[in-house]
């Protein structure tokens, strides 16, 4: 079997990841998992030197305490593989 040579050309695939297309549906995602953990959990989005980034977070102490006590984050994760 023959050796098989793979080389990415990195200013295209960093394009690729700070791209439009990639922010949306990071965002889609980040808001599916926000939203089926429940109130109190927001979604914060930031483009940095490479790629896009979204954290669900807690807003409040409410979700914060829920978060500590239940893990409801882990719980919603699946959400955002869809």
């Amino acid at each position: 079997m023959a050796d098989i040579v793979v080389e990415l050309n990195r200013a295209g695939v960093r394009d690729l990841l700070r791209s439009d297309e990639v922010e949306a549906d990071l965002r889609r995602r980040a808001t599916a998992i926000a939203a089926a953990a429940g109130d109190g959990y927001e979604v914060e989005m930031f483009r940095g030197q490479n790629r896009w980034r979204a954290t669900v977070r807690t807003a409040d102490e409410v979700a914060r305490r829920d978060e500590a006590e239940n893990r409801t984050l882990t719980a919603a994760i699946d959400a955002g593989r869809a």
